[in-house]
């Protein structure tokens, strides 16, 4: 098993954390299962508002304009008709939901593959608490600075251990975002440059994910 070094605010090493092999292996990295994830996210996230006006629905009388044979034009019916300027649309966007089932062993699958791509990476950083004496945009600023998370960041707490201060302390800072462990999507892990963890957030999220392991093998022993 590989270890990990654990941080405080400051940028001081104060431990180290041991990562399971099962979540954090170099083998568990599945680019096309992470294609479909971020696929399944994304759409999730369309609106699917686009519609346009067919024939039934664009304005315009129905009535025939003149009749059908003797006049020399062409036969038309409705000034609505695709054919005609102001007309219907034929086969244009609906509201739809764009939506789809995703299995949640391929989710946790390509979860497993986003930690391990950033553990690669050098991109995934442990800390001992996000905890600071003051809820302050500018303290957080500065800690996540010392941490070498000068761009974009993704910081990941433990839902028994989330405090306001944190919180009020994170929500104003560009280009950051703080989540649950419990809510971290893949897409979440690839879209920051940084994922910094709290350990007790890191521990519970690694148990969590070695028990789908372990249920997926003796199913497949079985």
């Amino acid at each position: 098993m590989a270890n990990i070094d654990v941080f405080d605010l400051g940028g001081q090493k104060v431990g180290s954390l041991e990562l399971a092999d099962e979540v954090f292996a170099p083998s568990e990295v599945n680019e096309a299962l992470l294609w479909e994830a971020v696929k399944h996210y994304r759409a999730s996230l369309r609106q699917g508002t686009a519609a346009t006006k067919n024939r039934k629905l664009v304005s315009g009388s129905g009535k025939k304009l003149w009749k059908q044979k003797g006049t020399g034009r062409a036969r038309v019916g409705s000034v609505r008709s695709p054919l005609w300027r102001h007309g219907g649309t034929v086969h244009g966007p609906q509201p739809r939901s764009y939506d789809y089932a995703f299995p949640k062993k391929k989710l946790l699958g390509a979860l497993r593959s986003a930690l391990a791509a950033k553990l690669q990476d050098g991109k995934l950083i442990v800390v001992e608490s996000f905890e600071l004496s003051e809820p302050k945009t500018k303290l957080y600023r500065q800690a996540l600075n010392k941490l070498e998370a000068k761009k974009t960041a993704l910081l990941v707490e433990n839902s028994k251990e989330l405090s306001p201060n944190v919180v009020l302390g994170a929500r104003n800072l560009k280009g950051v975002e703080l989540m649950l462990n419990n809510e971290v999507h893949p897409y979440d892990l690839l879209r920051y440059e940084r994922a910094i963890f709290s350990r007790p957030a890191l521990e519970q999220l690694q148990a969590d994910l070695k028990k789908t392991v372990s249920k997926r093998r003796k199913a497949e022993v079985a």
